[in-house]
């Protein structure tokens, strides 16, 4: 028999405010009609004053812990992927145990923005194959719309905030890729690629937060390139190509990316989870509200192979295949 970390439950939680396109037109060059087509978004959440990361993290928490049937004390540890925390220390992490009353849980933060799920998804299920926890709860969580320089249209009408929470626990499994839970994994970083997408503030640089920086061309040709790789290598590791999948559930930064991803594996975009309409890019935050939004809308059922991918700043990127 072989250990496996299954999907319990899943949950989300947005801001009330909603942003749409044409609010941006008052203050920037841009209107509703650019940003849907570069991007495919048509609205955005953004966090209400004093409304922090770990306050999205905590709803999310919650509500993943409700779909479960799973009280708090349950949970052996909490990750949270995270890349705009309340503070410098301590973690989000901490402070989403501390709200929901998981008072066992050890809690700690992963920073690898926007791929930052998929890596705290790979760490929960070392920590569960290791032994080492049986029940883990992932958040991704993000307040985005405190980097932003609101003078560059290019980056600050594609970011919203958002939170995601999925929990794992350990089940057996016969050891063939017919068994629910996490399958593979595939984990990737090129620091060379740092100038392209970063945040130019921080601790021991400026002593700020910092605003974000992108050139949009040179993350759309990494990210195309990057995700299909990634994901046709989390795919082969269990004997899979892209016609098995049931759901590509993908980042969701961009609908140009996705679309092209998806055509490079083989996927079509009636199995693809798409929330980046309603949610805008929420970082570390989208998988995992993807998913649970997949849940609810009842695309992703009980058995469905489901591949993750996401690239992010660093450059990071991966892929998770689990069957739900």
């Amino acid at each position: 028999m072989t250990l496996r970390a299954v999907v319990r439950g899943v949950g989300h939680f947005l801001p009330t405010r909603v942003v749409e396109n044409a609010e941006f037109e008052a203050s920037l060059d841009t209107s509703d009609e650019w940003i849907r087509s570069r991007s495919g978004i048509e609205r955005r959440h953004f966090a209400a004053e004093g409304e922090t990361t770990s306050d999205l993290a905590i709803h999310a928490a919650k509500a993943a812990l409700t779909d479960a049937g799973m009280e708090p004390e349950a949970l052996d540890a909490i990750i949270v992927a995270t890349s705009t925390p309340d503070y410098t220390f301590p973690s989000v992490g901490t402070m989403v145990q501390a709200g929901i009353g998981a008072d066992r849980a050890f809690a700690y933060d992963v920073q690898a923005v926007c791929a930052g799920f998929v890596f705290a998804l790979a760490n929960a299920n070392a920590l569960i194959l290791s032994g080492q926890a049986e029940r883990v709860m992932v958040v991704g969580a993000e307040t985005f719309s405190r980097i932003m320089d609101w003078t560059d249209r290019g980056t600050c009408v594609l970011f919203g905030d958002g939170a995601g929470a999925l929990i794992l626990e350990a089940a057996r499994g016969t050891g063939t890729n017919a068994d629910r839970g996490i399958l593979s994994t595939d984990l990737n970083s090129d620091g060379r690629q740092r100038d392209i997408l970063y945040v130019d503030g921080g601790v021991s640089t400026t002593g700020t937060a910092g605003k974000l920086r992108m050139q949009g061309n040179a993350v759309f040709r990494q990210a195309v390139e990057k995700l299909t790789e990634t994901a046709h290598k989390a795919l082969d590791k269990v004997g899979f190509s892209g016609g098995d999948v049931d759901w590509l559930v993908p980042h969701q930064a961009n609908l140009r990316i996705i679309s092209a991803t998806a055509a490079r594996m083989q996927v079509p975009m009636d199995h693809v989870v798409l929330t980046v309409q309603d949610h805008g890019n929420t970082s570390a935050a989208s998988i995992p509200l993807a998913l649970s939004v997949g849940k609810a809308r009842g695309q992703i059922k009980p058995g469905d192979l489901i591949v993750t991918e996401a690239i992010g700043g660093g450059l990071t990127w991966g892929a998770v295949v689990l069957r739900w």
